[in-house]
Order: C-alpha cells, then sequence, then structure tokens
C-alpha cells in the first residue's frame, strides 16, 4: 500500500471513529456507533500493516501479536462479568499507558530515530518522547491501582501521605529539572538516565495520586484515566509520526476531560480537589469531615409488603446503584418492571452520573436486562417528579440518594447534587446492613418517616417481590 492511499485510509478510519463517539452518546443508537468503531479499526490495522513503514520481516511478529492480543480480548469478552467491566476498563487503560511507554524508550534507543531528525527537530521529538512516556507511566500505575481498588484488591481507603502535595511538587520539579538533562543530552546512553529517573518518579505518581483518591471519586478516576490514555496515545503518535494516532489520541483524550468534567459538576466537585484526594475515606468508614449524625427510627418491610405498595402504586421510580451490580439483580428487576407496567403503572429509572464505579454503569447494566431506553432517564430529567411518585424504589445505592448533600451544609458532601427520593410518598431502601456507602458518610433518608428499609441481598430480595407481585 502507498503512502497516499495509507493517508487515505487513516482519513476514513478517522471518520469512523467520530461517527462512533456520536453514536455512542445515544443507547439507542450506540449499536451503530460500536460497529462504525470496529470498522474504523480494522480498516486502521490494515492500513498500518499494509502500509510502506512495514516491511515483509515484521509480518510475522505482527501476526503473532495480533492472534495474541486478539485471543486475550475474545477470552476477556466472553468470561467477564457485567459487574467486573469498571476494574476491565481500569485495566484496559493501564495497556494504553505502558504500550506509549515501551514505545517511547523503543523510539529512543532506535539508531534510525537517533539519525532522521537534527537540529530542532531532533529536540522536538525527544520532547515527544519524554512527554509521552511520562504520560504512559502514570496512566499505567494509576490504571493498575484503580483496577485494584475496583477489583477489591486494594481497600478502599485513601492513602494521604503527610505533605503530600509538596511531595508532588518536588517530583514534578525533579522531573523538569532530568527533562532538561535529557534534551541537552550528548548521547544515548547519557539521555538514557534522565529518562529512567523520570519513568520512576511517574510510576510513583501515578500509584501515589489515585491511591489518595477516594471511593466516592473512582467513576471520575475511570474518566480521567480514560482522558490520560487518549493523551499517551497521541504522544505515542507524535513520536511515530502516525496522524491517525494524534488524532484518535486527541479525541479519546478530549472526550474524557469532557467526561471527567461533567461528573465533577454533577458531584458539585472541582476536577483539581478529585486528584487532591481524600474524598470519601474508606467504604463504610465515617468520613473525616464532620455532619450532623441522623437520628430517630428505622422501619423495615418485608419484601411481600413491598409488593402490595407496588402493585396499589401508579407511579413508580426505580434508582438503581452499585449494590445491584454486585448482586447481578437488573434481570430481575427488568421482570419486575414488565409486571408492573403490564398492569398499569408508569415505571420510571433515574440515574445519576455517578452511580456505580464507572460512567454509565447502570445504564450498561440496565440495557444488558433489556429495559427499554424510553423510560431510562437522567437525574435532572427526574428530580421535579419524586413529589408525585408512590414509590421510589432505591437498589444498592446509597450516596446519591443522601439528603445531607441539600439539609447539612456541614456533610462532606454538601452541595452534591443527590436524586431527590424522599420527596417521594414513600421511599424502599434495598440494603444489607445499615452501613455507610463508599463515600463514608451516613445517610439521613434511612430514618425518615416516609422511608422503608427492606435488608437482605437485593437478587434474593428483588425475587421474592417479583414472586408476590406475580401471585
Amino acid at each position: 500500500m502507498t503512502a497516499t492511499l495509507a493517508t487515505a485510509s487513516y482519513i476514513g478510519a478517522t471518520i469512523l471513529f467520530i461517527l462512533s463517539l456520536g453514536g455512542l452518546s445515544n443507547p439507542e443508537s450506540s449499536r451503530r456507533g460500536n460497529l462504525y468503531g470496529m470498522i474504523g479499526m480494522t480498516i486502521a490495522v490494515l492500513a498500518t500493516v499494509s502500509g510502506p513503514h512495514v516491511t515483509s520481516a515484521g509480518y510475522a511478529w505482527i501476526l503473532g501479536a495480533m492472534l495474541i492480543g486478539g485471543s486475550i480480548g475474545l477470552y476477556a469478552s466472553r468470561v467477564v462479568k457485567m459487574t467486573q467491566m469498571p476494574e476491565l476498563v481500569a485495566l484496559m487503560h493501564s495497556l494504553v499507558g505502558l504500550a506509549a511507554m515501551l514505545v517511547g524508550f523503543a523510539n529512543y534507543i532506535d539508531p534510525a530515530a537517533a539519525t532522521e531528525f537534527t537540529g530542532a527537530a531532533k529536540s522536538i521529538h525527544e520532547m515527544e518522547i519524554y512527554i509521552g512516556i511520562l504520560i504512559g507511566a502514570v496512566t499505567f500505575t494509576g490504571s493498575i491501582i484503580a483496577f485494584g481498588k475496583l477489583s477489591g484488591k486494594i481497600g478502599g481507603k485513601t492513602l494521604l501521605l503527610p505533605g503530600r502535595h509538596w511531595l508532588n511538587l518536588a517530583g514534578l520539579l525533579v522531573v523538569i529539572w532530568f527533562g532538561r538533562e535529557f534534551l541537552h543530552a550528548e548521547s544515548i546512553d547519557a539521555g538514557m538516565m534522565p529518562l529512567v529517573v523520570m519513568t520512576v518518579i511517574a510510576l510513583l505518581f501515578g500509584i501515589h495520586m489515585v491511591m489518595a483518591i477516594g471511593g466516592a471519586d473512582m467513576p471520575v478516576v475511570i474518566s480521567m484515566l480514560n482522558s490520560y490514555s487518549g493523551w499517551a496515545a497521541a504522544a505515542t503518535g507524535f513520536m511515530l509520526s502516525n496522524d491517525l494516532l494524534i488524532v484518535v489520541g486527541a479525541l479519546v483524550g478530549s472526550r474524557g476531560a469532557i467526561l471527567s468534567y461533567i461528573m465533577c459538576r454533577a458531584m458539585n466537585r472541582h476536577f483539581i480537589s478529585v486528584i487532591a484526594g481524600g474524598f470519601g475515606s474508606e467504604s463504610g468508614a465515617p468520613a473525616a469531615a464532620g455532619g450532623v449524625q441522623p437520628a430517630g427510627e428505622v422501619n423495615p418491610i418485608l419484601a411481600a409488603e413491598t409488593a402490595e405498595l407496588l402493585r396499589e402504586a401508579k407511579n413508580v421510580i426505580i434508582v438503581p446503584g452499585y449494590g445491584m451490580a454486585v448482586a447481578q439483580a437488573q434481570h430481575t428487576v427488568y421482570e419486575i418492571t414488565k409486571v408492573l407496567r403490564e398492569k398499569g403503572v408508569n415505571v420510571r429509572f433515574g440515574i445519576h452520573p455517578v452511580a456505580g464505579r464507572m460512567p454509565g454503569h447502570m445504564n450498561v447494566l440496565l440495557a444488558e436486562a433489556k429495559v427499554p431506553y424510553d423510560i431510562v432517564l437522567e437525574m435532572d430529567e427526574l428530580n421535579e417528579d419524586f413529589p408525585d411518585t408512590d414509590v421510589a424504589m432505591i437498589i444498592g445505592a446509597n450516596d446519591i440518594v443522601n439528603p445531607a448533600a441539600q439539609e447539612d451544609p456541614s456533610s462532606p458532601i454538601a452541595g452534591m447534587p443527590v436524586l431527590e427520593v424522599w420527596k417521594a410518598k414513600t421511599s424502599i431502601v434495598m440494603k444489607r446492613s445499615m452501613a455507610t456507602g463508599y463515600a463514608g458518610v451516613d445517610n439521613p433518608l434511612f430514618y425518615k418517616e416516609n422511608n422503608r428499609m427492606l435488608f437482605g441481598d437485593a437478587k434474593k430480595m428483588l425475587d421474592e417481590v417479583l414472586v408476590a407481585l406475580k401471585a
């Protein structure tokens, strides 16, 4: 394939990637968006493999790598459960960061690349390598820690080192200093030491950054790491003079940055405060900041009584959370929804932007269970309807329905937009216990007079509710 044809193929792939992002912005067009993305990636891979920069001697290595990578991807797609998607996404981000690091080092020690650039072009190329490895290293270790937290292999407790901000500043100054040394290195051997030191600092910073971020901010962290992986891919494109990697990396990076901003607004948080860490100290533990302790009596309810309330209701809003994902109760939720709608009940779902452990987590689970898209609504579309709602059923959610965000100015989550379920005539919270949510903040909702607590495993309780409804 000639260079001109390869460039034309890259342009076509880029257009398909843009169409893919547009399609993925809406549940109804998401399948089409996925198809555009797969076609675009196929064109991009074929154009790269058949392009002028790949010799016949490299085909065996490329084919072998594609077979290994494709087999791993196929295996993961078959065995990974929908509830494990957040940690899988984090793990995939780490691979992008690792690839950026390896490409950067390989490009630096490549004799052909060393002789290709001279003068100012050489300095620019080396700066691309330095920045690319820096972003890749932060993305790699940060994503690994995020994977560990989301999968439960690393505890949700935040690691807040004394003077951590000064440590980060010192690390940044050292990285800048060694960047100067790297650009002024006379040979590859002389430049390798500053490059390795910077890489080690970047790897440690990635660990430190995500370890300091609390559980409540993990959805923002996932979108943030998605953005980092995009910029790492763009930096790799600059290193390899590959226009497609630059454009696609910029698309992913900007998309992740915009999504992070949207999610920060949804939590009434500033991006810098998320990076600074500390919000949501430990799952199930009280947050460090103060706040009025909730008081009152808890009103438990049985599955049969829950079914009776749902049967008599005219308007029902279901608010899913991570507890639904853990219990894998989304299919039972759909069956309950179907039975209620057949009885003439208006059932809708309220989705908070940060529900679950990654952006769109609840939407994906409900789509898997074939819940109709038109009854799955965002928080802003539903909040005004709660006063006219007979039953608000909260399945495994906690922080996103916490009235302390509005009623207690001293609460750590004060000002965070939440679903106002307590304004419904009756709210039913399904939880295993009275433990706090991932933000570690007590929830006064549990003690309100119009609230009922349905304790137990969400899947088991919902199965009992379904049986009672059908009876």
